[in-house]
């Protein structure tokens, strides 16, 4: 059974920042599950069992190679796509999350083509298709 498809899959979905305004985004790479060469600000799986707060700490640690300063639920996506023409259904979870901008680096160079800092109002282009949807959602609080 595949997450997300045979049943809903939950993530967590990160907006990792500097405290300063500037907001990190990973361009996805060819090895990508999906939309490869857009930007994206990060998220993964909360996995059986784990509390999500941990998943987001294994998460950003795991992608980012830091650890998570400070963090704040945002609130939560109802995400209905397509994959493979296969419809898919996950919650996301999503954090503003403060970490330290010297301590970044690319952990998953395999999935990530890039790292790079942006404000908002100079977002990187394309960019993940549900990240303007949080971006709306959301916009208030970051």
């Amino acid at each position: 059974m595949e997450k997300g498809i045979d049943y809903i899959g939950v993530t967590v979905v990160f907006l990792c920042h500097d405290g300063k305004g500037n907001y990190l985004f990973n361009k996805r790479g060819k090895n990508c599950r999906d939309e490869q060469g857009r930007w994206d600000p990060g998220g993964g799986g909360v996995d059986f069992a784990e509390p999500v707060e941990d998943a987001l700490r294994r998460e950003v640690k795991e992608e980012y190679g830091t650890e998570v300063l400070s963090h704040e639920f945002l609130g939560y996506r109802d995400i209905h796509r397509l994959k493979d023409g296969k419809k898919t259904h996950w919650i996301g979870l999503v954090f503003k999350v403060l970490v330290e901008s010297s301590k970044v680096k690319n952990c998953e160079p395999h999935k990530f083509d890039d790292l790079q800092w942006f404000s908002l109002d100079n977002l990187p282009s394309p960019l993940h298709s549900q990240f303007l949807k949080t971006l709306r959602m959301f916009k208030d609080r970051l």
